[in-house]
Formats: C-alpha cells, sequence, structure tokens
C-alpha cells in the first residue's frame, strides 16, 4: 500500500530523522541559535565546584576565634630582690642584681669576699706552679671573674623582664583578641612571627645565665678536684715520711717536726 505523506507529514518525519541523528548539541524549544551541550553543562559544574571548595578554603582562612581568652595565661614578673647591708659587707649588690651594671657587681663581689692579704701574696710567690696553694689562687681569681659576671646576668635577666613586659603584654592581647581587626590570615602570621621574635629574645637570655651556672659548676668542680688531690698528696707524703724516718718509742728523743697524722 502505498503512503502519501503531506507537506506537513514530511515536516515532521525529517524532524523525527534530525532527533535520531543528532550529536550532544542540540537545539531548545525549535530555535536554532540556543544549543544545550551536554559536555560544556559537566565542564561548567565542574568549575563551579572548583570556586565553591576554593571560596569554602578562604572564608576559613579568615575566620577568627571569638572565645580565645580561654588560652589565656599570666606573665609572671620578677620581683626586685633586696640585699640587706647592714655594714656595707653587701655594697652594689641589691644593684648588681637588679640592672645590668657590670661595675655594681664588680663592687659588691669584692666588698662580699674575703681578700688576700700582703702576707699571703709575699708567701705565695715562693710556691710554684701546680703547688695546693697556687692550685687554690687560681681557683679564687677564676671565681672572682665568673661570679660578678653571673651577678651582671642575673640583674640584667631581672631588667628586661621587666622591661619586655609591656611588648608581652601588647602580643598576648592581640593574639587573644576575638575581633577581625587582628584575625586576618596575614595578621596572624605576623603575630606568629612576633612571638618567633620574643622567644628567641627569652633563650638568649636563658643562655646567659646557664652560662653563668655553668661557670659556677667549673668552679665548683674545680674546687673539690683540688680537695681531692690535696688529700691524695698529703696520704702520700705520710706514707714517704713513715718510712724513712723510724717513729717508734726507742728514738723519741729526735723529735720529729715535720709529722703529718
Amino acid at each position: 500500500m502505498k503512503v502519501v505523506l503531506n507537506k506537513r507529514g514530511k515536516w515532521l518525519l525529517g524532524g523525527a530523522a534530525l532527533l535520531l541523528t543528532a550529536t550532544p548539541s542540540f537545539a531548545l524549544f525549535g530555535i536554532g541559535d540556543i544549543v544545550f551541550d551536554p559536555t560544556s553543562y559537566a565542564s561548567l559544574v565542574s568549575q563551579l565546584t572548583t570556586l565553591q571548595t576554593q571560596y569554602t578554603m578562604l572564608k576559613n582562612n579568615i575566620e577568627h576565634f571569638s572565645l580565645k581568652s580561654q588560652w589565656q595565661t599570666t606573665l609572671h614578673a620578677l620581683e626586685n630582690v633586696n640585699v640587706r647591708n647592714v655594714f656595707g659587707e653587701t655594697n652594689g649588690m641589691t644593684t648588681a642584681l637588679n640592672s645590668n651594671s657590670p661595675s655594681a657587681s664588680s663592687t659588691a663581689w669584692t666588698a662580699a669576699s674575703v681578700p688576700l692579704s700582703s702576707d699571703s701574696t709575699t708567701y705565695l710567690q715562693t710556691q710554684s706552679i701546680g703547688s695546693s696553694q697556687l692550685s687554690q689562687l687560681a681557683m679564687i681569681e677564676a671565681s672572682d671573674a665568673a661570679s660578678p659576671d653571673c651577678m651582671t646576668a642575673v640583674g640584667q635577666y631581672r631588667a628586661a623582664r621587666a622591661a619586655n613586659t609591656t611588648a608581652n603584654s601588647s602580643l598576648a592581647g592581640s593574639q587573644l583578641d576575638g575581633s577581625t581587626a587582628t584575625n586576618s590570615e596575614v595578621q596572624q602570621l605576623n603575630l606568629l612571627n612576633a612571638a618567633e621574635a620574643q622567644k628567641m629574645s627569652e633563650m638568649q637570655s636563658q643562655g646567659a645565665l646557664a652560662t653563668c651556672v655553668a661557670s659556677q659548676m667549673m668552679l665548683t668542680n674545680m674546687q673539690q678536684r683540688n680537695a681531692a688531690a690535696a688529700d691524695l698528696n698529703t696520704a702520700a707524703f705520710v706514707q714517704v715520711q713513715r718510712s724513712t724516718n723510724d717513729v717508734s718509742a726507742a728514738n723519741e728523743g729526735n723529735t720529729w717536726q715535720t709529722y703529718l697524722p
């Protein structure tokens, strides 16, 4: 049977054939100028998702904490030490322990330590290097050099701690600020850098104190070492004298004046 299509039927048949052979891009509502491409749509959705992720990340970067006070600690200030001075025996010590004053430290140590007499100086001139007497003199001289330096280090630390109180409090206030004034990413990084700088200053001051402690330990070890060496030397000297000198009662008429018990 022969089918005869009118003009309208031909148009419908042609449109159906066009739809069956269409590419992913096709016209909407029969208007050829408006084309829908599924591939481009998927790419646009992916781009929008990426932008959304970036926006969320940036938003989190500038997000600030509003309850920072829960991290706040108290800065313990060092109180000034006041050394009693009744007869002038500690002249300069209070100043030395509270400020960076090497001259006050030297004055205080000289006033508080026992000096060597002129007779001791004359006696020590007859001694040789390595003797017990000159070893003790070396310990005294090392102590006279290191101890005033330690007093200066303590005073310097106290003075610096007091001077840095304002800067430390200001930094702590900015770190604990819950407003948007100090909570941008760059501002927070600047606060971290400032905190690291303050930490470095504190470590340097602590290093000076650690050096002082090490020098005092050296002096203590020197004293203990010299005392131990003197004991050994005395024991050896007594042994030699006892082996060369008869100390029995039969020879008691010959009194030994240099005997060491």
